[in-house]
């Protein structure tokens, strides 16, 4: 069983809504990374996602673009994500891990070296940016093929025909994007979130993860009250940028991400306890 799939279960039956940040790989520098990805998962990180360097986020922000102008600026290529996946993959075989990134560095190595590739290095699922539905039965297919799941994100305007397609294809879980914007652009709109989330399920048995505009822990206990997952980005990746070492970096991270875990589970009224084997 992927390992998405298998942590979801866990954490539905204890009723914990998963925390899910994301890190951008190589950013400070790419001796941090994994380190930062450990600090994530004993903060009480759920699943992580981490971010393939791209020269053209076109879904994100400044704080983000800056992340992935300083990684590529140090070198960090496909080469380096995925040996960053493989090291964290020598002390955590458990924790999900997905790679968010973008079409064009993928189609430039192959779509079906990427994938196994990936699959050998311990990655669980795929999250391209600008691979719709319409566009992504290639990369389903080899993705399927090594047992990962291919992860889209749905907006506020998204069409009910697009919506439709999409679930006959995603795995793992559905990302949804509260705000119509770029990744830290604007806060986000919470009287519109049940709703929009209730939509989204209606199409797919899929768990629904909520991401952009979530700064604050107090964000991420709302979101945790509706949603199967919070995603957080920005906020963390914006912390990392004013980090002078590993060790300042390990420290911000389970500093926030531990105010933020707690606030979600207060709203919702589960304990810190680890997530069961």
């Amino acid at each position: 069983m992927n390992r998405i799939d298998q942590r979801f279960r866990q954490l539905a039956r204890r009723g914990r809504t998963a925390l899910v940040p994301y890190i951008t790989a190589g950013h400070p520098h790419p001796e941090v990374t994994v380190d930062v990805l450990h600090g994530a998962v004993e903060a009480g990180a759920d699943l992580v996602e981490l971010g393939m360097p791209f020269s053209d986020v076109m879904a994100d922000g400044p704080v983000i673009q800056n992340a992935c102008a300083q990684a590529l600026q140090h070198g960090t290529d496909l080469d380096r994500v995925l040996e960053m996946v493989r090291r964290f993959r020598e002390r955590d075989a458990d924790t999900p891990l997905i790679l968010m990134g973008y079409t064009n560095p993928i189609e430039r190595r192959g779509v079906e070296r990427f994938a196994a590739e990936s699959a050998e290095a311990g990655v669980d699922a795929l999250l391209v940016v600008d691979c719709p539905a319409d566009e992504a039965e290639d990369l389903k297919a080899a993705l399927q093929q090594r047992g990962l799941h291919q992860i889209f994100l749905v907006a506020p305007t998204t069409t009910d025909h697009r919506l439709q397609r999409m679930a006959g294809l995603a795995g793992g879980f559905v990302y949804y994007v509260s705000i119509k914007g770029v990744t830290g652009s604007s806060s986000l709109d919470l009287s519109s979130l049940a709703p929009a989330v209730k939509r989204v399920r209606a199409v797919t048995e899929l768990p629904v993860a909520v991401g952009f505009g979530i700064r604050e822990p107090e964000q991420a206990a709302a979101v945790a009250r509706v949603a199967d997952a919070v995603v957080i980005g920005s906020a963390l990746v914006d912390r990392l940028d004013r980090c002078a070492n590993v060790e300042e970096a390990v420290a911000v991270t389970r500093e926030y991400l531990g105010r933020v875990r707690g606030a979600m589970d207060a709203a919702t009224e589960t304990g810190p306890a680890a997530v069961e084997a």
